[in-house]
C-alpha cells in the first residue's frame, strides 16, 4: 500500500524511535479516505461549482422583471417552494465535467483544483460581460478564443482587478485545502489503485467517455422540442427565457442556458411554405416594386452608399437620470434636422454590434429568428448556401469594400465578408498575405482604439479615388470598451440628476471619458462628410450607433428605462452632387437597421428590386422591429412575455393582438422571406427577387 510504504520510510528517519505522538500522527496519516468520503467531496465541490457560476450572472438589479430571477439562496429554495428542480440538473451537467476531469487525471486533489480553476475563470469572465454588456456569455463567444488574448484583456471593466484577485485568493485557498487533504489521505487521491489494472482501466475509460457523449447528445437536443434531452430539461425546471441571456442564466443556470444554445435552431417553417407559394409572393412584390418604380427617377447604384456603424455612438443627454456639462454631438444634431434621421432600436446595449451590422446589410431581423439564434454571423452565415447582401446590388465585388480599424477576425467577420462578396475587408491585421492592412491607425491620446478620424481618412481615399460608384463599409472603433480617462484635457463632466443617488467613481470617469470620445466622432463625422460634399460624383451616407455603451449603470437599474438604454442616433445624409442633400423622407422618426436600406432607397428617389418594396411596404407599418430586449416597462403591461418588440412611427410598443390584416400579412411574407434565404430551399434566389430594375 502506498500509505504503509511511506510511514516505514518516515519511521526510519524518526531519531526518537517512534513516541505516541508521532505513532498517532502515522497512524492518522496512513488511513485511505474511503469512497464515500470522496462522494461527500465531490458533491461539495460539485455545488460550489454551480454556486460560483451563479455569481457570476448575479447582479444587485436586472433590467428585466418578467418575475423575480431565483438566484442565490432562492435557487435552493425554489426547489420546495416551486417544485423546480433546475440546481440538479445544473448539478449532474457540471458534475459530469468534474467526473471527467477526476477520471482522465486520476487523482482527486489533483483534478479538483483544475476543475475549480476553469470554473472561476469562466465565472469571472461571465461576471465581466454581465457588467459591461447585459450579457450571459454566448456559444457565439467562442470565437474570440481565437483572437489575441492581450486584445480581449482590453475589453475589461474598470475596477476588474479587484474581481481577479478575489477569484485568485478563494482558488488559493481551494487549492491550500486540496493540498492538505493530499497529505492527510493515505491514498493520496487516488481513485483507481494497481490491485486490478485491467479493471481499472475499464472503469476509468468508460467514466471518460462517457460524460462527453451524454453532454454532447444533450446540447445537441435540448433545443428541439419532443426530445429527450427538452423534456428531461423541462422535467427538471428549466424554464427558457433567451430573449435575456442575463435573465435566462440567472433562471436556468448560466452552463444550462449555455448548452441549450449550442445547436440553435434558425427558424421555425412557415406552415405555408413551398416552392408555390414562393414564387406567388415574388410576384406580389414585383408588382410593388412596379408601382413605386413609376414615381421613381434615379438608380441606387449610379451613387456611392456609405454604410457607417459608428461603435457605442448615442447621445449622453438621453440617457434617463443623467446631467451632463454640455453637448457631445452638435454637429450630428445639427445635420439630423436637415435631413432623414431619427432614432434607431437597437437589440443590444454594451454589446452586439455584429447582429445590428448584420441587419443593416441583408435587410433580415433578429426579430425573425428563433432566440435560439444569437449571432449570425457565427451561427449562421458560416453554413448558407445563398447569402444575399445590399453589397451585392453593385455587381462586381471590386465594388464592396470594407473598413474596420481592428481584428479581422472578430465575429468571423474575414470570413463573411468575402462570403457577402466584399473584394477587400480593410482591418489592423489585414489578410495573411499581408495585404488589406488599413492605411491610417492614429490613436488620440492615451486610447487603445483607432481613431474615428483616422478610419474616414482611410475610407475616404477609397472613395475619392475612383469615378466607380461603390458600396462602402465602415465599422468603427474609437467609442468602444472601456472608457478609462484616455484623452487630456477632457472638460466633459457629468452627474446624476438625483442628488440622493450619485454616480460612483467608476461610472462618472467612464461616461465622462465617453463623452468626449462621441465629440471627437461627431467632429470627424463632419469633416468626413464635409469632404464627401466637394466630390463632383454622387454620395449617399447611412450613419447609425449600434447599441448605446455599456457604462448606465445607475440608468440600467430601473427597467423604466429599458427602452432609452436601447435607442441611438441615426441619419441619412447625401452631398450636393447626389441632388438630394436636404431630403427629409416621412416616417424617419424610429427605425431599426433591416430598413436602412430602403429608406436609403427612398431618400435617393431610387427604384428598388421587390425585396425593397417589400421592405418600403414594411416599414409603413412597423417602423423599427428587434427581438424582446426589453419588456415590463410602465404602460406595456398588455405586451405578451417575450413578445418582439414592434413600434410604430411615434415610437409607440406594439402588440401583435393590434397589428391590422395587412400588417399580419407583410409579417407573415418577412418570415417567408427570412426562411427561404437563410434555412429554406432558397426558392426566391433565381426569382429576380433582389433585382433592381
Amino acid at each position: 500500500m502506498d500509505g504503509d510504504i511511506e510511514i516505514l520510510e518516515i519511521a526510519r528517519k524518526d531519531p526518537s524511535g517512534g513516541d505516541d505522538e508521532g505513532r498517532r500522527w502515522f497512524k492518522f496519516r496512513s488511513r485511505r479516505f474511503p469512497g464515500w468520503l470522496y462522494a461527500v467531496f465531490f458533491l461539495l465541490f460539485d455545488v460550489a461549482a454551480v454556486a460560483v457560476m451563479q455569481w457570476g450572472v448575479s447582479q444587485k438589479s436586472t433590467r428585466v422583471k418578467l418575475s423575480s430571477p431565483t438566484v442565490g439562496w432562492g435557487f435552493v429554495t425554489k426547489m420546495w417552494t416551486d417544485g423546480n428542480f433546475v440546481l440538479v440538473l445544473n448539478l449532474l451537467l457540471w458534475g459530469l465535467i468534474y467526473l471527467m476531469v477526476c477520471m482522465a487525471v486520476n487523482r482527486f486533489w489533483i483534478a479538483t483544483p483544475l476543475f475549480m480553476a476553469v470554473v472561476i475563470v469562466v465565472a469571472v469572465i461571465e461576471h465581466f460581460k454581465v457588467q459591461i454588456r447585459y450579457e450571459a456569455i454566448l456559444p457565439s463567444d467562442l470565437g474570440f478564443l481565437k483572437s489575441d488574448t492581450g486584445n480581449l484583456m482590453s475589453f475589461m471593466p474598470p475596477g476588474a482587478h479587484w474581481t481577479i484577485i478575489g477569484a485568485a485568493l478563494v482558488f488559493a485557498c481551494i487549492l491550500v485545502l486540496c493540498i492538505l487533504c493530499h497529505r492527510v489521505d493515505g491514498r493520496s487521491g487516488r481513485l483507481f489503485d494497481g490491485r486490478n489494472r485491467a479493471l481499472g482501466a475499464c472503469v476509468r475509460l468508460l467514466l471518460i467517455v462517457a460524460p462527453p457523449l451524454f453532454l454532447g447528445l444533450y446540447s445537441m437536443q435540448v433545443s428541439t422540442v419532443g426530445s429527450w434531452a427538452k423534456t428531461f430539461a423541462t422535467v427538471m425546471g428549466d424554464k427558457p427565457s433567451m430573449w435575456d441571456s442575463v435573465y435566462d442564466a440567472q433562471r436556468n443556470g448560466p452552463l444550462v442556458s449555455f448548452t441549450r444554445q449550442l445547436h440553435p435552431k434558425v427558424m421555425d417553417k412557415p406552415s405555408d411554405y413551398s416552392e408555390e407559394t414562393m414564387a406567388k409572393l415574388a410576384k406580389k412584390y414585383a408588382a410593388a416594386a412596379d408601382e413605386i418604380n413609376a414615381d421613381r427617377s434615379a438608380d441606387m447604384t449610379d451613387s456611392t452608399v456609405v454604410y457607417v456603424l459608428s461603435e457605442s455612438f448615442s447621445d449622453p443627454e438621453r440617457v434617463p437620470g443623467l446631467t451632463v456639462n454640455k453637448d457631445s454631438m452638435p454637429n450630428i444634431r445639427e445635420i439630423k434636422e436637415n435631413t432623414t434621421s431619427g432614432l434607431m432600436l437597437s437589440s443590444g446595449y454594451g454589446g452586439g454590434t455584429a447582429n445590428l451590422e448584420y441587419m443593416g446589410l441583408t435587410g433580415l431581423s433578429m426579430a425573425n429568428f428563433d432566440a435560439s439564434l444569437t449571432s449570425p454571423y457565427q451561427q449562421l452565415v458560416p453554413g448558407e448556401h445563398w447569402t444575399p447582401t445590399i453589397n451585392q446590388m453593385w455587381g462586381s465585388t471590386e465594388f464592396s469594400q470594407a473598413f474596420h480599424p481592428y481584428e479581422s477576425s472578430m465575429y468571423s467577420r474575414a470570413i463573411n465578408y468575402e462570403k457577402f462578396g466584399f473584394s477587400h475587408f480593410y482591418t489592423l491585421t489585414g489578410k495573411e498575405d499581408g495585404s488589406d492592412v488599413i492605411k491610417y491607425q492614429d490613436r488620440i491620446d492615451d486610447s487603445p482604439y483607432v481613431s474615428d478620424e483616422a478610419t474616414y481618412r482611410s475610407a475616404l481615399e477609397e472613395i475619392s479615388g475612383t469615378d466607380d460608384n461603390q458600396f462602402i463599409q465602415i465599422i468603427t472603433m474609437q467609442n468602444h470598451m472601456p472608457y478609462n480617462d484616455w484623452y487630456e484635457d477632457n472638460d466633459f463632466t457629468a452627474e446624476s440628476s438625483d442628488p440622493s443617488q450619485p454616480l460612483d467613481e467608476d461610472e462618472r470617469k467612464s461616461i465622462e471619458t465617453y463623452q468626449k470620445g462621441a465629440s471627437l466622432t461627431d467632429e470627424a463625422t463632419q469633416d468626413f462628410l464635409d469632404a464627401l460634399d466637394e466630390l463632383d460624383k454622387p454620395v449617399t451616407v447611412v450613419f447609425y450607433g449600434d447599441h448605446l455603451p455599456g457604462i448606465y449603470e445607475t440608468a440600467s437599474a430601473d427597467t423604466d428605462n429599458s427602452l432609452a438604454l436601447h435607442l441611438t442616433d441615426y441619419f441619412i445624409w447625401s452631398n450636393k452632387a447626389s441632388g438630394r442633400q436636404g431630403t427629409d423622407i416621412d416616417d424617419d422618426a424610429y427605425s431599426s437597421p433591416n430598413f436602412f436600406v430602403a429608406q436609403a432607397a427612398e431618400h435617393m428617389d431610387a427604384k428598388v428590386s421587390p425585396y425593397l418594396a417589400f421592405l418600403t411596404l414594411m416599414h409603413s407599418k412597423i417602423a423599427a422591429m428587434e427581438p424582446p430586449v426589453v419588456n415590463s416597462i410602465q404602460g406595456w403591461d398588455r405586451i405578451p412575455e417575450g413578445q418582439d418588440i414592434y413600434l410604430d412611427e411615434d415610437g409607440t410598443m406594439l402588440a401583435e393582438s393590434d397589428f391590422d390584416e395587412e400588417t399580419k400579412e407583410l409579417l407573415a411574407d418577412y418570415r417567408l422571406i427570412q426562411y427561404d434565404i437563410t434555412t429554406g430551399s432558397n426558392y426566391l434566389k433565381d426569382s429576380g427577387f433582389m433585382d433592381l430594375p
